[in-house]
């Protein structure tokens, strides 16, 4: 049974529940010393056997404290987000592991992503005029080098231009230059997330927003 592609990266309530069940787990599993045991394809729903790319992203009290995704996917989701958060949680090179003592802080948010689509621009000034605030993943291209930040960076970063500018700087370009080849394609996310406050394991534990 294969993996299957989908554009349309939404959950049921029921397969974003399994999800975001699977993450913790794998987390918890991590902090045991251990990597996780990903489930068989035969034992994924459909909508989990599903390639979509995606991002797992972990906040402790509110701070940053992992982030690894796939832009464009070949593994079934029931699949890749398991393994996406451990990576997240112990092997972000960019910020220290988890521990066992923030586990009852911890805030995860686990991100779809929808197909990319290209930008038509030639300038940087014309990439930064043709943005969503607010909406518009952004991955940009140019000389080897990529970077992307998903839609919950404007939360950071509102101003087109500092966000542009802040992408340039991550996928090591520098802000208010176009070099040859430049490619940008946006995005948008359907993104569940699941913290402390809100109880039990389950439909009723999930945030779900665009």
């Amino acid at each position: 049974m294969a993996p299957t592609p989908s554009p349309d990266v939404a959950l049921g309530a029921d397969d974003a529940a399994r999800l975001l069940d699977s993450a913790f787990d794998a987390l918890v599993t991590g902090l045991a010393g251990h990597v996780p045991d990903l489930l068989p394809l035969s034992e994924l729903s459909d909508g989990l056997r599903r390639t979509v790319g995606s991002f797992v992203t972990l906040h402790v009290d509110t701070e940053l404290n992992g982030c690894i995704g796939n832009v464009e996917a070949s593994e079934a989701l029931g699949r890749a987000v398991p393994r996406l958060a451990w990576s997240a949680a112990f092997a972000d090179p960019r910020l220290p592991a988890l521990r066992s003592c923030e586990l009852d802080r911890l805030v995860f948010e686990i991100s779809l992503l929808s197909p990319l689509a290209a930008l038509d621009v030639r300038s940087y000034d014309a990439l930064i005029e043709r943005l969503l605030p607010g909406r518009d993943g952004l991955v940009v291209r140019a000389g080897g080098r990529q970077g992307l930040f998903l839609p919950s960076v404007w939360e950071q970063l509102p101003d087109p231009a500092a966000f542009v500018a802040k992408l340039f700087h991550k996928a090591g370009l520098a802000p208010g230059t176009w070099p040859p080849g430049t490619e940008a394609q946006r995005f948008g996310t359907t993104s569940y997330r699941r913290d402390p406050s809100l109880g039990p394991r389950g439909p009723e534990a999930i945030r779900a927003f665009r």
